[in-house]
């Protein structure tokens, strides 16, 4: 058991987005108190079902509450604050974060009635703070949303900047360009760790400009004839600017699709971005303009079943149709793990006659994070002793860390979730593995992907269920017929299967001792052995089987 950081330790430790991309949650301990940077989420799939939201586990800081001095948050993505509303209740600490942030994570919390719980205080653009004693520095980077921050975390053991999500856009369109200057000075004055971001480590060249990006959309949309659909993450604001100048040059008016998209809108415009872009049309208006003037921004880039353009594809969206000879761009990547319910998704759209153009058709995208010569000159600029790779893969990070040895960095370590790793004093080294792992948003809960939950809608999904209903008198006798349902066993009520698994449960009964027919557990067991193994017998399936045993 791990005791407090001591006053010339440096601890960091990753309790999500190590050895994956999404769900970010970092630690940092030092003079016996612990720095949260970014509370994030990742999406649920086939693989968690009922499940869209999934958190990393804080239990190692929850039960260190009373020494967590604070949270920061690096930028407004959902893989970075969405967790916030899920897990605050149960670290109630301090948060920190830039204007634009601070008012996306108000809208969250308002929705989860927290807003008057939980402390925010805005940090100024390259503002300078304390929390606890962890001396704070925000530098300015660019990405796919504004107000994207390195932090430069200065203890009397090292200083560390954690880089957060970054690319260094020469024309970023929203907000202000890397600040290569305060990146400079802090390599002079001497950096412990650099602990960056990987997500592009194993992409050659750079990342590209938004603003060359816009000239291409110009070009292509102006090709086009007929109603336009454009789908992107719904956070990058340069983006929502961009549409709106190609829908200018072109003579269109540009609509936005999605409720996501509205959001980050309003806390674009109330922190003041976008400023000199015209309103957007809603989507109960886009319907009144003429198809070749219309450019229509929606949301459902990875495939999501309730996102606007997924409903668009399945033709039970309320506002907005697709008619062959339109085109729907995909200005987004592909997040690895959503490739089906996306290719699915524009299988639908070219079976309608809709043209769907994606990344490898043409420049339709630029990313948000460094390619490998954007991490090159990020080392020369820092030059950190270690170099600590996360927000990627494990392949992402292995590849980050070959990169940063081949940029002379003296210690390159890659971490996985869980993993303490001591970077002061002394060389980087992992000294202790705590817990860690996934928690899933199920409805109002919170609850663990490898408890029974999860696995009961697993056996639910491959084998189905029988459910039985028996009534029995005192002695144990039945008092009248069983009740049985198998849902997804049978297609339509299968008489001969019925009737084979009410036989078992009569003749299950009957060679139960009448001395066991008082105990209900021993009766709902015998019921449902004979049921399960009626039922395979029959269907090959071991279904999930519950009884319900009325007593009369």
């Amino acid at each position: 058991m791990i005791g407090r950081p001591g006053a010339d330790e440096l601890l960091f430790l990753p309790l999500g987005g190590a050895g994956e991309i999404g769900m970010n949650l970092s630690l940092y301990g030092h003079a016996g108190k612990w720095l949260m940077i970014d509370l994030g989420v990742m999406f649920g799939d086939e693989r968690t079902p009922g499940i869209e939201l999934i958190v990393p586990d804080p239990a190692f800081i929850t039960e260190r509450r009373d020494d967590l001095a604070g949270l920061v948050i690096t930028h407004a993505h959902e893989d970075h604050l969405g967790a916030v509303p899920h897990l605050w209740p149960r670290l109630r600490c301090p948060i920190y974060a830039t204007p634009f942030a601070a008012s996306v994570l108000r809208r969250k919390l308002r929705e989860a009635g927290l807003q008057d719980e939980a402390p925010i205080t805005e940090i100024a653009l390259s503002g300078r703070f304390s929390v606890g004693p962890f001396d704070l520095e925000l530098i300015t980077l660019t990405h796919s949303i504004p107000e994207p921050n390195a932090i430069a975390i200065r203890t009397s053991a090292g200083t560390v900047l954690h880089t957060g999500d970054w690319k260094l856009d020469p024309e970023p369109l929203e907000g202000p360009v890397s600040d290569e200057a305060a990146l400079r000075r802090l390599g002079r004055e001497g950096v412990l760790a650099m602990v960056c971001d990987s997500t592009n480590a194993l992409v050659a060249g750079s990342s590209g400009s938004e603003a060359a990006l816009r000239e291409s959309l110009i070009r292509l949309v102006g090709t086009k004839r007929r109603r336009v659909v454009v789908t992107c993450f719904a956070s990058n604001v340069a983006r929502m600017r961009t549409m709106s100048d190609i829908a200018g040059a072109n003579g269109r008016h540009a609509a936005l699709v999605g409720r996501s998209l509205w959001r980050i809108e309003q806390a674009a415009r109330e922190t003041g971005y976008l400023q000199g872009v015209p309103d957007f049309i809603t989507e109960h208006d886009v319907g009144y303009l003429d198809r070749d003037r219309a450019l229509i921004v929606c949301t459902g880039s990875q495939g999501e079943p309730r996102s606007a353009l997924a409903r668009i594809a399945r033709r039970d969206h309320p506002n907005v149709e697709l008619e062959a000879g339109d085109t729907v761009i995909f200005s987004s990547r592909v997040i690895p793990g959503n490739e089906d319910v996306i290719y699915a998704m524009q299988n639908e759209l070219v079976r309608q006659g809709v043209e769907v153009v994606s990344e490898p058709d043409a420049f339709v995208h630029v990313s948000g994070h460094p390619a490998r010569d954007e991490l090159a000159t990020m080392y020369q600029w820092v030059r950190p002793r270690i170099a600590v790779p996360v927000h990627g893969e494990l392949r992402h990070l292995t590849a980050h860390a070959a990169l940063a040895k081949e940029c002379q960095v003296p210690e390159a370590l890659v971490p996985l979730n869980g993993q303490l790793i001591r970077l002061a004093p002394g060389p980087a080294a992992v000294v202790e593995e705590v817990t860690s792992g996934r928690l899933g948003v199920d409805g109002n809960a919170l609850v663990s992907l490898n408890g029974a939950r999860l696995k009961n809608r697993h056996r639910l999904a491959f084998s189905g269920a029988a459910l039985v209903t028996i009534a029995v008198d005192r002695s144990g006798e039945l008092a009248a017929d069983p009740q049985l349902d198998l849902p997804g066993l049978v297609d339509e009520i299968d008489d001969a299967l019925t009737g084979e698994a009410l036989t078992a449960i009569r003749d299950a009964l009957k060679s139960l001792p009448a001395s066991r027919r008082g105990d209900d557990a021993a009766v709902k067991e015998t019921v449902r052995r004979a049921v399960r193994r009626a039922v395979r017998q029959r269907t090959g399936k071991k279904p999930v089987t519950l009884v319900h045993l009325v007593r009369v």
